[in-house]
């Protein structure tokens, strides 16, 4: 194993990795974003939301290297550009998280809600302010489960030229050495554990009624 490569092209590695990350988080923010109102709706909305959360099941069956080819055809953008990348993995984050938002709110008691339309909490500031908060844990798991899935994907990209962790795979592939394709696995890992505990640290934060006592 020529671990000398690593040294050698720490630069390089070093780029795709910061790339990678905001590769991956921009479209975990955004799919939540958009995926919020639309769970929502799926909630509150009976046969609204059988479309919704079906709609959503087949978008993310779509082959993502088959949709990072087709957004340049459909978005009038370069096949290059990282924007395809971000839509792409924006429509599969939306599709992961408005089933968990749907069931998020819907796990929030009844009493709870009724609570808060008693002290005068109404439409989106009772959502906002009172079952979102109630929801965190849910949302926060499918969160972990979407940003994991985001940072595999967007290993792909490097099939169409797009340069990120998946690069090390076709530049092993290419030189026929196994060190670039065992470090980016290897940053691809760590990637996915440390957005996967920083997931964990936020919703600990933001439910700190559910912490248990610790003894003094």
């Amino acid at each position: 194993m020529n671990i000398g490569w690593v040294w050698a092209n720490l630069g390089q590695i070093g780029t795709l990795f910061v790339t990678h990350v905001w590769l991956s988080i921009i479209p975990t923010i955004i799919g939540l974003v958009v995926a919020i109102p639309l769970g929502w709706w799926a909630h509150r909305s009976r046969r609204g939301g059988a479309l919704i959360i079906g709609t959503a099941g087949l978008l993310y069956t779509i082959p993502s290297l088959a949709l990072f080819v087709l957004l340049p055809a459909i978005l009038g953008t370069r096949i290059l550009d990282p924007l395809n990348i971000i839509i792409a993995l924006t429509v599969y984050t939306i599709a992961l998280l408005v089933r968990v938002v749907a069931d998020g709110l819907g796990s929030v008691p009844p009493d709870t809600v009724a609570s808060a339309e008693a002290m005068g909490y109404r439409g989106w500031q009772r959502l906002l302010l009172v079952e979102i908060p109630v929801a965190v844990p849910v949302i926060v798991a499918g969160l972990r489960v979407a940003i994991v899935s985001n940072v595999s994907i967007v290993t792909m990209a490097a099939l169409i030229g797009i340069a990120q962790l998946g690069t090390l795979f076709t530049q092993g592939f290419q030189l026929r050495l196994f060190v670039p394709i065992l470090t980016g696995i290897v940053l691809c890992v760590v990637l996915a554990v440390i957005f996967d505990q920083l997931l964990v640290w936020i919703g600990r934060i933001a439910t700190p009624w559910r912490r248990k006592d610790v003894p003094a």
